[in-house]
């Protein structure tokens, strides 16, 4: 049997199996147990069979994806204790992020010593970043105008979702978009995850060495290019425990959260991946379109820290694969080092478009009805509080309760997103990833520093 025919087969029989699990869940027609399970199984053994064969890194997280979905459905009490497997895996990562930062940062500014292109590259990707931040943003407002889905169905708020949204509360840290770019300690910005601090340091690390003389400076530039090599590979065995932590984080999401809150906010979750797809395709394509990127070539550099961003629900577990695929690619490390992990601050576009959506979301919740110059303002009021975020925790809850409190609006009201929001939080994830990757080989065809044919 050819990869192609089972691949055919594996999407039939996928299909085959959601529309079964469909017509079981939303109607009364009684399908015995065992046909659900068969058509859920079936793929399954394919796409475990296809994985044998392949012997892929990336086509082991696809299947650890479905197979966790499998877990947790069926065997919840075990799936429940699953967790600590995306657990470790996470934990690594944060190891690996502050070190591969520091060392390729500093090779790619000090060893070039062309500061005036680092300069340049920094404001061309600020200006990406703007542009397509306030694209995502009224793309969300469009969305979530169109279906109002705030204006139907009845919502309990339960009371896990009260204590949840006040822990989060609790734990608020102050904001200061400014003031949050630029560390006071280095140390505690790398305990922290402040990916933004780390680069900042790092720029400032690397130009300080870049104006020494080459005899001071060349044991210093061995020692962050031999730290780099080292933290590559270092990512490289990481990387072998990714399927077992995808598995187990879609194991315990579903068994955690179940189908059954998806009936009464079934038409948000829809709404935002129908804007998020519409994101997609009307914006980041055209983009590749006009700078002519190479589709397939991107999609294979992106697929493995995609499938980890989405299942993992975090964009740091996919930041060092994400790094090493697109030099792999050809775009140049000094390139990628530095766009790459300033648009993890600046250029959140599935979370910005999630933003938008779900303030109004709420106001509709409420029978508030938010005029355009409404709207207006609160596109304004995103466009500043969603930078430099991206190591607080509970960061994009925080920002939509904060917005949601300038347009007037009691930040509890948020509190019922929290039921489905690890289920948004992997489409919006999924999009920063690959809107990210998009914009560093943006800025390297900028800069000719990139061509297909290399």
């Amino acid at each position: 049997m050819t990869q192609k025919l089972l691949l055919t087969l594996v999407f039939i029989f996928i299909a085959l199996a959601i529309l079964l699990g469909c017509v079981d869940f939303y109607t009364r027609t009684a399908i015995p147990a065992e046909a659900l399970a068969a058509s859920r199984w079936l793929p399954l053994a394919l796409l475990i069979y296809l994985g044998l064969r392949r012997k892929s890194l990336t086509t082991w997280i696809v299947v650890s994806m479905f197979l966790g979905c499998e877990i947790g459905f069926s065997f919840p009490e075990v799936a429940l204790k699953l967790d600590v497997l995306s657990s470790i895996f996470l934990r690594l990562i944060k190891t690996i992020i502050a070190p591969l930062l520091f060392a390729t940062l500093v090779v790619g500014i000090a060893a070039h010593a062309n500061l005036r292109q680092v300069g340049r590259m920094g404001l061309k990707a600020i200006v990406y970043f703007e542009v397509v931040t306030l694209i995502a943003l009224v793309i969300g407002l469009a969305a979530i105008n169109t279906t109002k889905a705030g204006e139907y169905g009845t919502i309990t708020l339960q009371q896990a979702q009260v204590d949840q949204g006040n822990q989060v509360m609790e734990n608020k840290e102050s904001h200061d978009v400014l003031l949050d770019v630029f560390p006071e300690n280095i140390a505690k910005a790398v305990a922290e995850g402040h990916i933004l601090q780390v680069v900042v340091f790092s720029i400032l690390f690397g130009i300080g060495l870049a104006l020494l003389s080459e005899d001071k400076k060349k044991p210093i530039l061995n020692f962050a290019e031999g730290l780099s090599d080292v933290m590559f590979k270092f990512t490289d065995v990481v990387m072998y425990f990714a399927p077992f932590a995808v598995g187990g984080a879609i194991a315990y999401a579903v068994a955690s959260l179940g189908f059954g809150i998806l009936k009464n906010l079934l038409l948000l979750v829809l709404t935002l991946y129908g804007a998020l797809f519409v994101f997609i395709v009307a914006v980041l394509i055209p983009i590749g379109v006009i700078i002519k990127l190479n589709f397939k070539k991107f999609i294979l550099a992106i697929s493995g820290p995609v499938a980890i961003a989405f299942s993992t629900a975090s964009s740091e577990a996919a930041l060092p694969e994400a790094l090493e695929n697109l030099e792999k690619m050809g775009i140049p490390r000094k390139v990628v080092s530095f766009v790459l992990p300033i648009g993890y601050s600046f250029n959140l576009d599935g979370s910005t478009l999630y933003l938008s959506m779900a303030s109004v979301f709420v106001a509709q919740r409420v029978g508030l009805d938010l005029s355009f110059a409404d709207q207006l303002k609160m596109v304004g009021i995103l466009m500043l509080t969603s930078k430099g975020v991206a190591g607080v925790r509970g960061a994009t809850f925080l920002i939509l309760v904060g917005t949601l409190a300038t347009l007037g609006i009691d930040p509890q009201k948020a509190f019922v997103l929290l039921a489905i929001d690890a289920i948004m939080d992997m489409g919006r994830t999924t999009v920063n990833v690959i809107g990210n990757c998009l914009a560093t080989v943006v800025v390297a065809k900028w800069e000719g520093e990139y061509s297909d044919s290399r």
